[in-house]
């Protein structure tokens, strides 16, 4: 798999005009070699020319947690007194044009830049954007596999099995983020639990606010799960649930997020523009009066990074193609008092919308 990557990837580079690819941290390393570099001040960097073999140069220490793949890369380890933004210009050779990772620190890319004076330089994304952004079958069955992983823990969520009166948001978090591990995840990517008037914040940062009797209890969580190739594919889910019966307000609130959503997913079917899936979403809650109350996009990719291309918002005439693989999350906050979000994982297919996520989708009611 990662052989025909490097592959469509050298064609895309072909395409584009671009002559060498250097990937340093980030996803698309990964993605093309099952090698995640750790973020540091020594440089990891795989140097893949359109036409020659690939090299991935490693500080010699971090060598013995590469996995060579000689189909797709050679390895060439640095040691500490050598220059490796020489050996990657060696590397590079005469290459008029080079397009660089997008996470790559700007201290290794000034100097790349200083020591490549004659190359043009462009983001990594213009190569590996397109690819990454359309799944083949084995990178769909991944995401489902994460995917059905957190459905497991928003399962027990629902059904009360997870502690929550008495215990912090942060206690929530820690415990979600057991569970995503548990289930089989490498790492947590983000476990964030909103109570109360907290919710109304979409990114909140659990603390100590304890939870009580009569809350709405938001939580939105994921982390990233390895493939057969050592490749990390994320999840992204978030459920809704509510200590104790629910005031009136908020089961109709809910209601129309739910139809909301439900909306947006039907709406995804190849061919579509994004913008008008987030239509689907956002026309729904408008028309309940809610439509100031829902200030982000509907969506976004997912992948090898937790969000990527294709993004579902307003103004991205992008068309969904099969292999898009995105969240539908609208929601509704509304300060001081509550907040309200329902996210699953779909993919785009010739059959209609394949929804990753199968987790209830109803307001779940749990004991105090």
């Amino acid at each position: 798999m990662l052989a025909e990557r490097a592959a469509r990837v050298r064609s895309r580079m072909a395409d584009v005009g671009v002559d060498v690819l250097l990937l340093s941290v980030g996803p698309d390393l990964p993605y093309l070699t099952g090698y995640e570099a750790m973020p540091l001040e020594r440089l990891t960097m795989l140097v893949l020319p359109r036409d020659g073999e690939a090299t991935l140069v490693v500080p010699g220490l971090e060598a013995p947690r590469v996995t060579e793949r000689p189909d797709v890369f050679g390895l060439r380890p640095w040691g500490e007194t050598e220059d490796p933004i020489g050996i990657v210009a060696s590397l590079v050779g005469p290459a008029a044009s080079v397009a660089i990772g997008d996470h790559t620190w700007a201290r290794f890319v000034l100097d790349l830049q200083g020591a490549l004076p004659a190359a043009r330089f462009s983001k990594a994304s213009l190569v590996t954007g397109p690819l990454r952004a359309v799944k083949d079958d084995a990178e769909v069955e991944a995401l489902r596999r994460a995917a059905l992983a957190v459905d497991r823990i928003a399962a027990e969520l629902q059904a009360g099995e997870i502690p929550l009166v008495g215990c912090s948001e942060a206690d929530v978090s820690a415990d979600l983020g057991r569970r995503i591990v548990a289930e089989g995840h490498q790492h947590v990517n983000f476990a964030i639990v909103a109570a109360g008037a907290n919710a109304a914040s979409p990114h909140h940062e659990a603390g100590h606010r304890v939870i009580e009797r009569g809350d709405v209890v938001l939580c939105d969580f994921g982390g990233t799960m390895l493939d057969d190739e050592g490749v990390g594919y994320c999840s992204d889910i978030t459920r809704c649930v509510h200590v104790g019966e629910p005031p009136a307000e908020l089961a109709e609130a809910y209601a129309v997020l739910y139809e909301a959503q439900r909306a947006a997913v039907a709406a995804a079917v190849v061919g579509t523009p994004c913008e008008q899936v987030d239509a689907a979403a956002r026309r729904v809650i408008a028309e309940a009066g809610y439509g100031d109350r829902f200030m982000h996009r509907t969506g976004h990719g997912i992948g090898v990074e937790e969000h990527e291309d294709p993004y579902i918002v307003a103004g991205n005439a992008t068309s969904l193609e099969p292999g898009h693989a995105f969240s539908i999350e609208p929601g509704i906050y509304i300060p001081g008092r509550f907040g309200l979000r329902l996210e699953d994982i779909v993919v785009a297919a010739d059959k209609g919308p394949d929804e990753l996520n199968l987790a209830d989708h109803g307001l779940a009611v749990v004991d105090a």
